[in-house]
């Protein structure tokens, strides 16, 4: 029998018990792909990341990213998370400024800012945006996703990737983001109808009047028709959320360099993601999510 040795983060959050759970598995010798998705089940964690020797120039580690059902070239909660956890394993230097994981989508940069010897807060740069298609049947989507088609903001859902395409959806008030509840056919049909693959769905609202603090958006992702029925904090959608923000001006762009957007809040995970984009004209030049994480314990698996 062999030991798997994990750390129990929670990402997005300074505080235990919020943001989103990510065991990390620092030494994942000998594990293969189809082992490495049954633990990930057995977590039931939205993640678990598997660290493994550098596999291309210019990285300092290859990690592997898995969710209950599959596994993902990249996202962002598991970035953050581990860049906190492989700080606690000595992989990451005190005082290191920069640290390049090795992804499926290929090597996304981390920058790391500190507070005397303890990590403090540390950025992902993620690819630029893809735009896709857009949802064409408003009142059908309306309905799929279970609001008044009132409830829908004036822009087009759209897709938008920046290594993991998702689905977003503006809406006018918090009221509206925390009613959402899915027919996962209907919505399914509606995307086919305009051309779209069915897609983890993001809503928001940029709507600040019962606002109580500094974020920009409250939002939320829904993906039941991949196993995940809520995300409490989703970092791979965070930056097309940042580009899509941008392409149709809901918060000013001179603001976007950093917002802060809360997601899992309805769930009781309040998740704060940090934003930031660059850009010069109408061009997005760089794309960055980052946040805090904790670790909230460790353990190991033995079978």
């Amino acid at each position: 029998m062999d030991t798997y040795r994990y750390l129990h983060v929670d990402v997005f959050t300074d505080t235990p018990f919020e943001g989103n759970q990510l065991a990390v598995f620092p030494e994942p010798r000998g594990l293969t792909t189809d082992m490495m998705q049954t633990i990930t089940r057995e977590m039931n964690f939205s993640e678990c990341t598997f660290i493994f020797p550098p596999e291309s120039a210019g990285t300092n580690v290859r990690m592997r990213i898995f969710t209950p059902g599959e596994e993902l070239p990249m996202a962002g909660h598991p970035t953050i998370g581990s860049t906190f956890a492989l700080v606690k394993e000595g992989v990451i230097k005190i005082g290191q400024k920069d640290f390049v994981f090795g992804l499926g989508v290929g090597p996304t940069p981390v920058s790391l800012e500190w507070k005397g010897t303890a990590l403090d807060f540390a950025w992902m740069t993620q690819k630029n945006p893809q735009f896709g298609g857009q949802v064409k049947d408003r009142a059908g989507f309306a309905r799929a996703i279970g609001v008044d088609g009132g409830a829908l903001a004036d822009v087009a859902p759209q897709v938008v990737s920046c290594g993991v395409p998702f689905l977003f959806a503006a809406l006018k008030t918090r009221r509206a983001v925390d009613s959402v509840n899915m027919n996962v056919q209907s919505y399914g049909d509606v995307c086919r109808a305009s051309g779209i693959d069915e897609l983890p769905l993001f809503v928001f609202t940029t709507d600040r009047t019962a606002a109580p603090g500094d974020e920009a958006v409250y939002s939320r992702m829904l993906a039941p028709g991949f196993g995940i029925a809520e995300d409490p904090a989703t970092g791979g959608a965070s930056g097309p959320l940042g580009c899509y923000l941008f392409a149709n001006t809901l918060v000013p762009r001179g603001r976007l360099d950093h917002i802060i957007s809360l997601q899992g809040a309805k769930m009781l995970r309040p998740s704060r993601i940090h934003i930031s984009i660059e850009a010069t004209g109408e061009n997005i030049t760089r794309v960055r999510v980052g946040g805090r994480s904790v670790q909230v314990g460790e353990g190991t698996l033995t079978f």
